[in-house]
């Protein structure tokens, strides 16, 4: 996490990310629909890539108030592309974000 960033808001911008990616293999969520979506978003790496962060803090923002930003989660949630969410875990680095998302 990087100054200003709350672990809340990046629980909840990675989760609808995560559930995501279960609902396209018909399944519960399992760990590593979650490992992907945290490793995808930088959260897990020890240094992420600035750009990263900077373009992730106004999107996760404030989320950790559920009743108050469920539009802003899914926006988070819907910016990742199906192809992403198909690859395997070991396939997400977050130094390749850019191409990741498709922006």
């Amino acid at each position: 996490m990087q100054g200003g960033e709350h672990v809340e808001d990046a629980i909840r911008g990675c989760l609808g990310v995560a559930l995501r990616r279960a609902s396209l293999f018909s399944r519960a969520p399992v760990v590593h629909d979650v490992k992907m979506a945290f490793t995808m978003w930088g959260f897990l790496a020890e240094m992420p890539p600035t750009d990263l962060i900077e373009f992730r803090q106004p999107l996760f923002a404030g989320l950790r108030h559920v009743g108050h930003h469920y539009a802003e989660a899914r926006v988070v949630a819907d910016m990742v592309p199906e192809a992403t969410l198909r690859l395997t875990p070991a396939e997400i680095d977050a130094s390749r974000w850019r191409e990741l998302l498709g922006v």
